[in-house]
């Protein structure tokens, strides 16, 4: 059996391993347009350290990376935060981060208290009293639901953040269903407002830790998956029709959705309408004197005249990385719509030392520094989208011997791929097993 694997992203590798766990003696080939592996996921040196300058963490309740963790001999490296919590910088001030809330939207008014005025708090104290009008056949935005329920500054201040973080997005990009699933189901039930819906959304409580990082670095599990898939990795191989794996009994297309219109032209409607947002991601080494907050991190409001949309105090946030001599601080950059093109890499340098320098009135000298420009890297999950998703698997499913993968499926964060990978892979070993 010969295999195809278009794209080496984590839904990619994750996918030729599945494929070599159940064909021991196949040709697994992998073709990767860039210069190495790892898509999003990217581990480089830094004052002497490695760091991740893409994804560094993962939802730590879900079971797909540990366990994968485990499967590759690597459970020693799955570290946990250090519990710190991180601030919000919104009105020129930093504020604790909201609890009580799904995604930054509030359960009560309580959970809002110091980050946004009376006026709104009050409102968000009375919206269960206003009479919630839920359209159970259709998909709104998240920002246009809660500004419609809470007001403008909830959004900004609490939501926009939380997003940014998740899919270098704006609440106005993202919708309901396909980012806040529980929360539409709840609606979708009955819930008489949006209050009652986020506490009926709400997880359980838990003491498990809500996420989870690898120790040495992401590029520690794309070595191990590149060893186990046993896989001919072809670098700088770009794919630009199917005429190029013709000769392969399955093919995995593990690409963005932009990407998919040039092979699969009869997915270009649904594919061009899912927009992918550019991101850049600055990675700084401070001195070890450097009084930052011992805070895990920093999100920005949206609207704020900052240019970074968030700070991770790597070196608060993660145990094994205060251990280092220098205090690491990632700055993140990017939201839906914004374009970055004319951005250099000593521009988004100086940005981040001036913001941070703003948000912690603290003078920031690196010594070290390094940058990563995610073009069109992350899918919006606008309002619709899971309607788009379905219509591509559609489509997908009545071509023998093709299936696809990646972040725009089932979800941007690391466990999602990996789970898009492995169901990829499962799917095309079933069929030519027929």
């Amino acid at each position: 059996m010969r295999f195809a694997v278009v794209g080496g992203g984590i839904s990619g590798l994750v996918a030729a391993y599945r494929l070599r766990q159940r064909f021991a003696d196949a040709e697994i080939t992998i073709l990767e347009a860039s210069d190495r592996v790892g898509g999003k996921l990217w581990t480089v040196p830094l004052a002497g350290g490695d760091i991740d300058i893409g994804a560094e963490a993962f939802v730590g309740r879900r079971p797909e990376v540990p366990a994968l963790l485990t499967e590759l001999g690597l459970a020693e490296q799955l570290v946990h935060p250090s519990g710190a919590r991180p601030l919000v910088w919104a009105g020129g001030e930093l504020h604790p981060l909201p609890a009580g809330t799904l995604m930054g939207i509030p359960a009560d008014a309580d959970s809002v208290a110091g980050l946004v005025d009376e006026s709104t708090r009050a409102r968000v104290a009375a919206e269960p009293s206003v009479p919630l009008e839920w359209d159970r056949t259709a998909d709104i935005d998240v920002g246009s639901l809660v500004a419609d329920r809470f007001g403008e500054q909830v959004v900004r201040r609490s939501v926009d953040p939380l997003l940014g973080g998740v899919y270098a997005g704006l609440s106005s990009s993202i919708g309901v269903r396909a980012a806040l699933p529980t929360l539409a189901a709840a609606l979708d039930n009955g819930a008489a407002s949006l209050t009652a819906a986020v506490r009926q959304a709400l997880p359980p409580p838990s003491t498990a830790p809500v996420f989870g990082g690898i120790r040495d670095g992401y590029g520690v599990l794309l070595d191990a998956l590149v060893r186990a898939a046993r896989a001919d990795v072809r670098l700088d191989s770009p794919v630009t029709d199917m005429s190029a794996v013709s000769g392969f009994d399955g093919v995995i297309l593990a690409l963005p959705a932009w990407a998919l219109a040039t092979l699969l032209p009869d997915l270009a409607p649904e594919t061009a309408a899912i927009e992918h947002s550019t991101s850049a991601l600055v990675a700084l080494a401070l001195p070890p004197d450097t009084a930052l907050p011992g805070n895990s991190g920093i999100l920005v409001a949206s609207g704020e005249s900052l240019r970074a949309k968030a700070f991770t105090l790597s070196s608060r946030k993660w145990p094994h990385l205060a251990r280092r001599q220098v205090l690491i601080v990632r700055a993140s950059f990017g939201r839906a719509g914004e374009n970055m093109d004319h951005w250099t890499e000593r521009d988004l340098i100086d940005a981040a030392r001036a913001d941070l320098e703003r948000v912690t009135g603290t003078s920031i000298e690196p010594v070290d520094a390094t940058v990563a420009l995610w073009r069109n890297g992350l899918p919006q999950y606008g309002p619709g989208h899971l309607d788009r998703v379905a219509a591509i698997e559609a489509a997908v499913a009545e071509l023998p011997g093709i299936e696809v993968a990646g972040a725009y499926l089932g979800g941007v964060g690391v466990p999602a791929c990996v789970a898009s990978g492995t169901a990829a892979a499962a799917r095309l070993a079933t069929e030519v097993a027929r």
